[in-house]
Parts: C-alpha cells; sequence; structure tokens
C-alpha cells in the first residue's frame, strides 16, 4: 500500500535517535540493572496542590468540551507570568495553549511555513525538530555552535546563513540537549537579524525556569519582536508536569487566531480539569517548584565534578536545564558506539550527540533525571567504561 511523503520527512535520524532508549526500556522489563539517564522526563512527583486541584477539578464536573485556545483562566496566568519575567506587554488573547509544547512547536511551524522556506535552527537542536520542519516541507538549515565556546550561538554564523528563501529562526535557551543559554547581548544582536530581514523567531523556552547561571531572556520583550516572535514554554520540567502534556504558545493576536483555527481541526484543546490543575501550578508560589530546581542544580554539579576529573571524559558545564553534555572522544570511539557499549556492558542508558546534530559529535548526553545516589553511581559506571576504553587503546 502506498503511504504519502509525509512519513519520510517525518522519520530520520531524531526519530532513530530513541532506539538505544527503546533497547533499554527492553532490558528493564528482563530484569536488568539499568540507570535510565537518556530521557528528560522528571523524577519529582507532581506538586500535591497540583494534583488535588485536578481532582477537585474532576468531582466538579469538569469533564466537557473545553474552550478551544485554552481556558481565559489559565490563559491570563500564562500571560500575567510572561509580563513579570519578561517585561513584555501581553494579555491572555496572545496566548494559546497546547498538549504540550512540542505540539505547540509544531503548530506554530504549520502557521508561519511554507514548502521551500528555510528555517535556521542552531545545533545540536532537539531531535523532533527535523520531523516538525520535514512535516511543513519547509528545509532545516542548521547553524553549527562550538563546544569549546559552551555550545553557544554566535550571530555572526546566524547572518551568514541567512537567505531570500529563510523564513523562520528557531533558538531554545536553554538549550536541549547542551544547557546553554544566551546572554541578553547576543539576544540583541539576533533580534536585529531578524527585524532587518522581516523573519519569524520561534522562542523555545521550556527550560528557563532551570536556569542557573545568568539571567534569562525572552526575546519577544527587545525591540521590534513582538510582532515577529512566538514564545514556547510549558510546565513539563519546572513543575514535573511531563505526563499531563500542559504547553502554550505566545505570539501576535494574528497568529493566535490562525493556531485556534488549526486546533480546530486537529486538537479541541485539552481537558478542563488539567487546565484548572495548570492554572494553580501557576498562580501559586510551590516551595517544591524551588526545591526542584535546586536538585537540579546540585545533581549538574554533582556530576561535572564526578566526570571532570575522569580519565577520557570532559563535562561541559550547563548554564540550566536539565542535561549534561559529556565529551567522549578520547576514549576513541564515537558517541554511538560509546553509548551502545555503555548500556549493554554497564547498565547505563545516554543519548548519543550525533541525534542532535553534527556539533554534538564525540558527545553523550547525561539527563539529571535519577536522585543524586543513583547519579553518583552511574558516573562511576561511566568512568569505568572508559577506562577500559583507555586501557584497551594502550595495548
Amino acid at each position: 500500500m502506498r503511504y504519502s511523503a509525509l512519513t519520510q520527512r517525518i522519520a530520520g535520524d531524531g526519530a532513530a535517535a530513541w532506539q538505544i532508549h527503546d533497547r533499554a526500556l527492553e532490558m528493564r522489563e528482563q530484569g536488568i540493572d539499568v540507570l535510565l539517564l537518556s530521557i528528560g522526563d522528571p523524577d519529582f512527583d507532581t506538586p500535591p496542590p497540583i494534583v488535588q486541584a485536578a481532582i477537585d477539578s474532576l468531582h466538579a464536573g469538569d469533564t466537557h468540551y473545553p474552550e478551544v485556545r485554552g481556558s481565559r483562566g489559565l490563559r491570563s496566568s500564562i500571560a500575567r507570568r510572561h509580563r513579570q519575567r519578561s517585561g513584555q506587554a501581553v494579555d491572555a488573547d496572545h496566548v494559546i495553549v497546547f498538549p504540550g509544547a512540542q505540539c505547540a512547536v509544531y503548530s506554530v511551524a504549520l502557521c508561519l511555513l511554507d514548502p521551500g522556506d528555510e528555517v535556521i535552527v542552531a545545533e545540536p537542536m532537539y531531535v523532533t525538530y527535523e520531523g516538525v520542519f520535514g512535516a511543513c516541507g519547509a528545509k532545516v538549515v542548521p547553524v553549527a555552535v562550538r563546544p569549546q565556546n559552551g555550545f553557544r550561538v554566535d550571530p555572526a554564523d546566524v547572518a551568514a546563513l541567512i537567505t531570500p528563501k529563510t523564513r523562520v529562526i528557531l533558538l531554545n535557551s536553554p538549550n536541549n540537549p547542551s544547557g546553554a543559554s544566551l546572554p541578553l547581548d547576543t539576544w540583541r544582536v539576533l533580534a536585529a537579524l531578524c527585524v532587518r530581514h522581516d523573519l519569524w523567531l520561534i522562542s523555545d523556552e521550556v527550560y528557563s525556569d532551570l536556569l542557573f547561571e545568568g539571567e534569562h531572556t525572552s526575546p519577544a520583550s527587545l525591540p521590534g519582536m513582538a510582532e515577529r516572535t512566538a514564545t514556547i514554554n510549558s510546565l513539563s520540567k519546572s513543575h514535573a508536569m511531563s505526563g499531563w502534556r500542559v504547553g502554550w504558545s505566545i505570539g501576535p493576536k494574528t497568529l493566535a487566531e490562525h493556531l485556534v483555527n488549526l486546533s480546530l481541526c486537529m486538537l479541541f484543546g485539552i481537558p478542563d480539569f488539567i487546565q484548572n490543575a495548570a492554572q494553580l501550578a501557576l498562580d501559586e508560589d510551590l516551595p517544591e517548584v524551588a526545591q526542584m530546581r535546586e536538585e537540579y542544580r546540585q545533581r549538574r554539579d554533582l556530576v561535572c565534578s564526578m566526570l571532570n576529573g575522569s580519565a577520557g571524559l570532559r563535562a561541559i558545564k550547563p548554564d540550566g536545564g536539565m542535561f549534561v553534555m559529556v565529551d567522549v572522544r578520547p576514549t576513541g570511539l564515537c558517541a554511538q558506539r560509546f553509548a551502545e557499549r555503555l548500556l549493554e556492558g554497564y547498565g547505563v542508558s545516554v543519548l548519543a550527540g550525533e541525534a542532535f546534530g553534527p556539533s554534538a559529535a564525540g558527545h553523550i548526553r547525561i539527563g539529571l533525571v535519577v536522585d543524586q545516589l543513583k547519579l553518583a553511581d552511574a558516573c562511576q559506571r561511566i568512568a569505568s567504561c572508559a577506562a577500559q576504553l583507555l586501557e584497551a587503546r594502550r595495548a
């Protein structure tokens, strides 16, 4: 039977990246001890007040069709939070709620891009971006970054890639997988490029609440950027709500109307009981949120300290997020082969950097998604794997 060309555009290296994670789950089912560090799913429970808000909403009968764009209460809370953190003047009518940031990026891309348009994306990039833009028929133009520069984007490299076909720049700060964030001065130069060339910016800010070094800049707040920026965010990482599927886009009101039309034929909103819980998450100053952020920071410091003291390994300290990139090139193996050896021989599941783009070749991504005791155990296993490889090279 025949399938559409779309099925090929949404496949590729990004989809294949999860094979090692699937193998790790298979090993676990067989009773094998595996430390699962290959996916960015917080290991914390969702704070109890949020869970209780959903339960109360269910008992109140909030189980009917929701408002497609998201409830006004939740959208107002999202807008208020964004105003407080960025200074950008937005209200509920600039916000559309989606089942997760992934869906928000996909929907925004469909409303901005035509087949043949070019999208400049900093790589290493989140593995699903390739499929998102492939689904639109757009061409991804990767802008390489340098590990020795902490995986941070150089605006001059972006400028060199702009052509008459360029329509969108997508940037993720703090970045997944690298954890690199962009300072205000860099954003100002990038914003000037967007204005000069009349480009859209998709700003993926899902890790902005997990920033440990520096201050987060939301580029839509810069001069000339509000009318050309779609800001993406969610509660998945900051509030340990990955399974709740709550994300959103903040952008010009005209874009919001287009997104509503798309949602009508694809999603029809997310359940009200989830939205009511999400609104509480945004409105309340929950101590659990700050505690989780501090725990991620401590985990980052632990991993960097342990692995930077191990032969054949170099951890690149991230500014934020929930991952650490580790250079394994001195071991003599590519990252994919190292990750496979690490899983099969030492019971630690990580992702190979090549899955995120050539700039991350020779690096593995470690998720900070287990407690510090387990992370220390994982680091010892990673160091043992590297040591054995180095010994074999010397033999």
